[in-house]
């Protein structure tokens, strides 16, 4: 029992005059830690008064507490989402804040915006403060297309654009006390100044691995940020990157870890270099409430055999004006066409439309020096990180073998290991290559449409991203079964790449719609000599 309680004294951090008076306050997010260790020394008698075990046991108990589920959102939500919901709603109802860390694929968003929309409801529309949800910059504008699906009633703001709109949609947001403002972690960053004047209802860090090097601007930045609840979220990992589980729970809970010296000295060195099983059990027990990973496989049951999902990137600054410039001139081109001129030009329209299918995957496609950005890429790229770093296998694929070979360039620069097939590559080799990637760590396979229609099995991929969106919808999913088929044990995720406001949003909503004009397009192996009229066309290219 004395050396229970020796060590709890230094855990805990009690000093020796409070333990003379009898009495030691400690941080209530140390109460399960204490019970817990108490649990395993019966030889402890402590009383523990009625607000201490029930802070317990609310802890303990998640499924328990009476939070009601948004109603709208009640048949959306999946079983594992639902408890993912408590989960988060008890955390902020006892003045803790946590990691949602499910896998990659699982709804954290959607988790996250279930909790968002039942606080909206509990305040009666009227929360009082803003929330604030700070993530990669090529995330933004997918928690905007989120919450305005899920969430319709939230008010959603963006902190984008240049620095007077953000601040004037800062001071607007703050007198109006309420509303969701969505921000880059590089933004947040430049912004901080304007942020540290506001006070947020609740702060969330979306790839939270972002700030896990707690010295870098971004991870200071989201710190100063005032908040009363705090959530991170991240697919990958923690519990085995222990500076980075440090800089996190320093943004969630300072001093919850206690000071970073102290923590590298009794449980970062002795785990990583010692193997030393005690100090890993100890942090583990440490966090274990605060942190909430499923795996695919923990939740098999409440999955579909595969998920798919839309991602948007907004296409900005050089890519945005070369795009805009050529539907101008495409369209210019038409008015002044008759029918019959059109009907014998479609070949050269068909070569003007995939120009504009190019510049939306990246204008470097196109125009040789491009130097600006590309939306998608960046988009892609977090993608593939994310799924690297959570131990997940990628098929990636493109129409473009060109839009491959940019891709290509980029993994290498970031030290992600891939394959490579196309049209050129021998059947020999394209079967050397499949069983290779069933079997070896490499985490990315790249395949160009042409190549990856017939006999590769990849089932070691449990992720699929289409990079740019095919006419033919018969083609693309019979890519993406190159993965999700016999013999695949996980759930496969479809992650579809979709510029906004351009082309490609249009060629989804036709193939979503099947209306007529989808089938007449997608009659041909490509888009082919589809018969449509030159209004239809317009249609297509007016967003």
């Amino acid at each position: 029992g004395i050396r229970t309680l020796g060590r709890l004294k230094q855990e805990l951090q009690i000093t020796d005059a409070s333990l003379k008076d009898g009495k030691a306050e400690i941080p209530r997010y140390r109460a399960m830690y204490l019970d817990s260790s108490l649990k395993e020394n019966s030889g402890l008698a402590l009383q523990k008064n009625k607000s201490f075990r029930s802070l317990v046991r609310n802890m303990k108990t998640v499924e328990d507490n009476d939070f009601e589920i948004p109603g709208e959102l009640d048949n959306i939500l999946r079983g594992y989402q639902k408890q993912g919901f408590l989960w988060i709603k008890t955390l902020k109802a006892n003045g803790f804040g946590g990691i949602l860390a499910d896998d990659m694929g699982l709804g954290k968003t959607l988790q996250v915006i279930a909790f968002l929309l039942s606080e909206w409801k509990e305040s009666g529309e009227n929360p009082g403060r803003p929330w604030l949800i700070v993530c990669p910059a090529s995330l933004v504008y997918n928690w905007k297309s989120e919450l305005e699906r899920f969430a319709p009633a939230l008010p959603v703001y963006t902190a984008a654009g240049n620095v007077k709109e953000r601040e004037e949609l800062l001071k607007r947001v703050e007198a109006r006390g309420k509303g969701v403002v969505i921000t880059s972690y590089d933004l947040l960053r430049r912004d901080i100044l304007l942020y540290e004047k506001m006070s947020f209802a609740c702060e969330v860090i979306d790839e939270a691995q972002f700030i896990k090097n707690h010295s870098t601007q971004a991870s200071r930045a989201v710190k100063q940020v005032s908040a009363g609840f705090r959530l991170a979220l991240t697919g990958t990992p923690v519990e085995n990157r222990l500076s980075e589980l440090w800089s996190i729970f320093d943004f969630l809970m300072p001093g919850f870890l206690f000071a970073y010296g102290r923590f590298r000295e009794e449980l970062e060195t002795p785990v990583v270099t010692g193997g030393d099983e005690e100090a890993a059990e100890r942090l583990h027990r440490m966090i274990r409430p605060f942190v909430l990973r499923r795996l695919k496989k923990d939740v098999l049951t409440d999955l579909p055999d595969k998920i798919e999902k839309n991602m948007v990137a907004v296409l900005e600054d050089e890519q945005s004006s070369l795009y805009d410039a050529h539907v101008q001139r495409l369209l210019a081109v038409l008015s002044k066409q008759t029918e019959q001129e059109f009907a014998g030009k479609q070949i050269q329209v068909l070569a003007e439309l995939t120009k504009l299918r190019q510049i939306c995957c990246d204008p470097g496609l196109l125009f040789e020096g491009y130097a600006g950005g590309s939306a998608k890429m960046q988009l892609c790229l977090e993608l593939i990180r994310n799924a690297a770093e959570g131990g997940h296998k990628v098929l990636l694929f493109s129409q473009f073998t060109s839009m491959l070979e940019r891709l290509k360039q980029a993994l290498v620069k970031e030290d992600i290991s891939f394959y490579a097939l196309d049209g050129s590559t021998p059947k020999l080799k394209r079967l050397e290559l499949v069983e290779s990637f069933n079997k070896d760590e490499t985490q990315v396979f790249c395949i160009s449409l042409k190549a990856g229609g017939t006999g590769l099995n990849l089932t070691a991929a449990d992720i699929v991203i289409h990079f740019d969106p095919w006419w033919n919808v018969a083609v693309q999913n019979q890519a993406t079964d190159r993965a999700h088929r016999i013999g695949q044990q996980n759930v496969v995720t479809v992650y579809k790449l979709i510029a906004k406001g351009t082309i490609e949003e249009k060629i989804v909503s036709l193939q979503e719609k099947k209306k007529e004009l989808a089938d007449k397009i997608l009659g041909g192996e490509e888009m082919g000599m589809a018969s449509f009229t030159k209004e239809e066309l317009m249609d297509i290219l007016r967003v």
